[in-house]
């Protein structure tokens, strides 16, 4: 018994010692995440991905605190602070639970909340000089052309939507019916002539992006949930040990009503 039991508290030590690295993640993404890194920002500011956040930048520091708390408790095998590590804990994984949840529901309704800003912003030749040069850097980075299709620009597309095309330019309506793409290009009418462009669009792109982030969050949210419940339960294990362990001695009466002891062997 005394063998399992040290067992018990070694896996308790180090899955306390993952749930700590597991704190210093939240922190490090809660602090280091911002949306001025994401492309085109100013477009899609109504859609701030900074949802879970603030929860990773609260929770992170109280999940580091509560894994110095029950390492020292595992360490020094004291029962009563094991006890008030799990408790301690389950509160914050109820915590963890409750904010999760909306996340989720954002990052269900997010595709089509984006598919609305790319509905308003059209035509984009007609948007803010600077949305217009930060999707032209985005473009121009990702060889793709417009939100939905090149035909968010209108007639009037900018040089980063420009493809070059190793087909010579169609001369006439007929070599325009006969050849419309070619490879990632495709051709797009621009008064008086015709012109390659990027076929790809940015818009996915884009949805990339803005979600991104909240599916690291989803997920660091979920890992550190199931590092909790571990730890919960070793430590209860380890701190109601005297409840859940048995006698070491059997007693038994027979029909004179006689006690008879007999000593348990220890399960190793």
């Amino acid at each position: 018994m005394a063998r399992c039991r040290s067992y018990l508290r070694g896996l308790d030590i180090c899955v306390t010692v993952l749930l700590l690295v597991s704190g210093v993640v939240m922190i490090s993404v809660g602090f280091s995440s911002t949306d001025s890194d994401k492309p085109v920002a100013k477009l899609l500011e109504k859609l701030s991905s900074s949802d879970g956040l603030l929860v990773l930048q609260v929770l992170g520091p109280i999940t580091v605190v509560l894994s110095l708390l029950g390492l020292c408790a595992a360490s020094l095998d004291i029962k009563s602070l094991l006890l008030l590590f799990s408790a301690l804990t389950f509160v914050e994984f109820v915590a963890l639970i409750v904010v999760a949840s909306p996340l989720i529901q954002i990052q269900a309704q997010m595709d089509s909340a984006v598919e609305d800003v790319f509905v308003n912003v059209t035509p984009l030749h007609k948007q803010q000089t600077y949305i217009k040069q930060e999707l032209s850097k985005l473009q121009a980075s990702e060889s793709c052309c417009g939100l939905r299709s090149f035909e968010d620009w209108g007639e009037q597309f900018p040089a980063s939507c420009l493809c070059t095309s190793p087909t010579r330019f169609p001369q006439s309506n007929l070599e325009v019916s006969n050849v419309s793409s070619v490879d990632s290009c495709v051709l797009a009418v621009r008064i008086p002539h015709y012109i390659w462009v990027h076929s790809e669009p940015c818009g996915a792109i884009l949805k990339n992006y803005l979600t991104f982030p909240i599916k690291v969050r989803i997920g660091i949210i979920s890992a550190v949930t199931t590092i909790t419940i571990a730890a919960i339960a070793l430590s209860l294990a380890l701190g109601l040990e005297e409840r859940w362990r048995g006698s070491a001695v059997e007693s038994t009466v027979d029909d004179y009503n006689r006690v008879k002891y007999q000593p348990q062997p220890y399960f190793s």
